[in-house]
């Protein structure tokens, strides 16, 4: 997500004559937020793990779609000093999945509880889809990977980041010999194009799908809402 935004913005930044720079800002801590904006003459931000819930507090506003999910990933800087957080991935996440689901697919699981899996779980539920979350440490309503039988879900996100660059070897500790052809892996993960989660979904003859249409998506969305007037 980082360096693929830097490279992205940084492009259509030039190719477009603008007078801008996208930099990349890792923050030890989120309570160091604070002083890197007041430092710092932004116009607008984007927000990645681990941080997508932690930073609401140190923002002015949030957006409709922000506040329901509970996570941001874009933040723009008014001229008057405000922040207002919003909420790309969602939409991202919707428009990238929506293809290549079946009128058949109707219940999801959900790998993770962060803040990308807030923004699908809220993408999953706008498409007519029963969402549920999957924890190393489930609260009421969540499950435990050692409980998993996946034959009652048809949609499989994985909100994780095992499975990322550079510690390509890891993935979602699921029942992958539980797979069949009526089901869909989507992987929020972009670096590696396929992730160990999608190739054994692929070996099982699933319908798979990497995150680089969701963050591309949610990207686009991002710089409408950076040059909104």
């Amino acid at each position: 997500m980082q360096s693929f935004s830097a490279k992205h913005f940084n492009k259509k930044f030039k190719t477009e004559h603008i007078d801008a720079e996208y930099s990349l800002y890792p923050l030890e801590r989120i309570e160091d937020f604070p002083a890197l904006t007041e430092s710092h003459d932004f116009t607008g931000m984007n927000v990645t793990i681990p941080y997508k819930s932690a930073v609401i507090p140190y923002l002015s506003e949030l957006d409709e779609t922000a506040k329901e999910i509970g996570a941001v990933n874009v933040i723009r800087f008014m001229p008057d000093g405000r922040s207002r957080g919003y909420n790309t991935d969602a939409l991202g996440f919707m428009d990238s999945i929506r293809p290549l689901l079946r009128e058949t697919d109707r219940k999801a699981l959900i790998l993770g509880t962060g803040g990308a899996a807030k923004a699908c779980h809220y993408g999953l539920k706008k498409l007519g889809l029963e969402p549920t979350y999957v924890s190393r440490t489930p609260k009421a309503g969540q499950l435990s990977y050692n409980e998993l039988q996946l034959n009652e879900y048809q949609v499989i996100v994985n909100c994780t980041p095992l499975g990322m660059f550079p510690e390509t070897e890891k993935f979602a500790p699921i029942p992958y010999e539980q797979l069949t052809q009526a089901q869909f892996l989507f992987d929020c993960i972009y670096n590696p194009e396929e992730t160990v989660f999608l190739r054994q979904g692929r070996m099982h003859g699933c319908r798979t799908m990497n995150g680089n249409g969701m963050l591309m998506g949610q990207a686009k969305a991002a710089w409408r809402i950076w040059n909104e007037e």
